[in-house]
């Protein structure tokens, strides 16, 4: 070190040429990232998407700004093909990134390990939240849920009147038990008013108790679609409703509050259905067997007494006069007759009940339904094809002509003889020499394929 002296009271210092420790912009660049990256780590942001650039390497490149600020962005392409949805611009999103410096223009920048819609993040928040406490409450215990009645004589079904969720219930009641009636409570089942006209119909039910089972139902959608079902008020009434409630809300792989409150949850509306009410054919079946063990047990009886009332004659030839023991004989055989035709008439009248329940439940199969309907939707089809057919025969007439008039003017046509369509790589149509720079890289559309090649001259 040298010490310049002036007046007293003042000195410089000054350094050798040796001891400088001089960096380069690379050198800087580095060591500002290093310093970047170790000091903030990995942090969220939540901010709005501009500039989105997705070139050929398949990573993105864009900026999250705000009403003040905004930083320069890249999420690669190993992360991004995580991402659940397609990024644009104007989106609002929850990043989680680190810090890191680009070196070679020396600008910091955001690299986005994950990202997700802000507006659905807070959605699943707020789901997680109001899922926790109400199971902390005990809402969601299976101790407190109720089984289902066997044989209900009515459902409820609260649903849009106007959705497929409702054909689909209606349709697998009517297949497998076309018997039980059902009670149709219209509400809508998304938007901001359908949380609470969903609850109000369920007390409604419950007031009324007109129905032996409730089926809350709705067909599937995104979160927002389902909000609606995320309800802490319509949670409360299905737990405190009298009336068993099935949920059957959305797919098998969406979850909603209200099937965690529910006494069931189905995974669709169909399978709800389906939970609701047994299978009517096992129940026939179940009834032949009956049927056939009631004759059996009966014809067990007849031969019990059959032999009970010989082992009554034997006994009475052992200690009778004969003349007695001839008309206690008789009057045996009275009494043989009367039982057989009693226990014949009791099986004919067991067996004409059965019969006659048999084809009552046979009147009320939709087996005739259904072959109908099958033999409407044949013919339908079949004049359907018809008249595809018939529309593709005309379209293809009209099509004909533009087709070879189209061909007349294509440039395809100019490409086939042996022209080329020349172009900067990634930019516009070469129509003269001099726009051209020396080493541009350019490309060559022929007939077929296309080549690249490099300037060297004009």
């Amino acid at each position: 070190m040298q010490v310049l002296r002036g007046k007293p009271q003042y000195y410089a210092v000054m350094e050798t040429a040796g001891n400088r420790d001089v960096y380069s912009v690379s050198r800087l660049n580095r060591e500002v990232r290093v310093l970047l990256e170790r000091g903030l780590g990995t942090l969220w942001l939540e901010a709005e998407i501009s500039n989105l650039a997705r070139p050929s390497s398949g990573h993105w490149y864009f900026s999250l700004k705000d009403a003040a600020a905004q930083v320069r962005c890249c999420m690669f392409r190993q992360r991004n093909m995580l991402c659940a949805f397609a990024a644009r611009d104007g989106q609002k999103v929850l990043v989680r990134a680190r810090i890191s410096l680009y070196e070679p223009r020396g600008e910091y920048q955001l690299l986005i390990d994950h990202m997700e819609d802000a507006g659905q993040g807070a959605l699943k928040r707020q789901f997680e939240e109001l899922s926790a406490r109400l199971s902390a409450e005990g809402l969601f215990a299976a101790q407190r849920k109720r089984p289902l009645p066997m044989m209900p004589k009515r459902i409820g079904v609260i649903t849009s009147p106007t959705g497929a969720a409702i054909r689909d219930i209606v349709h697998v009641l009517a297949r497998r038990f076309a018997a039980v009636a059902v009670l149709i409570y219209p509400v809508p089942v998304q938007g901001a008013a359908a949380a609470g006209e969903i609850t109000a119909a369920i007390r409604l039910a419950g007031r009324r108790a007109e129905c032996d089972v409730l089926i809350v139902a709705r067909g599937g959608g995104s979160l927002e679609d389902l909000w609606a079902f995320n309800d802490e008020a319509l949670a409360r009434a299905i737990v405190a409703s009298p009336i068993p409630i099935i949920s059957g809300i959305g797919h098998e792989i969406d979850f909603t509050i209200a099937d965690f409150a529910a006494d069931v949850r189905a995974p669709t509306p169909s399978a709800a259905a389906e939970l609701a009410v047994p299978d009517g054919e096992e129940w026939l079946a179940s009834l032949g067997r009956i049927a056939a063990r009631l004759q059996r047990a009966l014809m067990r009886s007849v031969e019990g007494q059959r032999k009970r009332l010989r082992w009554l004659v034997g006994r009475a030839a052992l200690v009778s006069p004969s003349a007695r023991l001839s008309q206690q004989t008789q009057c045996l055989d009275d009494l043989e007759q009367r039982l057989s035709r009693a226990m014949r008439h009791n099986l004919t009248v067991r067996r004409s009940a059965l019969t006659e329940r048999r084809g009552r439940l046979w009147h009320l199969s939709p087996v005739a339904q259904v072959r109908g309907a099958a033999a409407r939707q044949s013919d339908l089809f079949a004049r359907l094809k018809a008249a595809a057919f018939a529309q593709l025969h005309r379209a293809r007439e009209r099509l004909s002509p533009l087709v070879r008039t189209l061909n007349a003017v294509s440039p395809l046509a100019t490409l086939e003889r042996g022209y080329a369509i020349v172009s900067r790589e990634g930019g516009g149509i070469l129509v003269n020499a001099a726009e051209v720079a020396v080493g541009t890289v350019i490309e060559a559309r022929l007939a077929r394929g296309k080549i690249r090649a490099k300037v060297q001259g004009p």
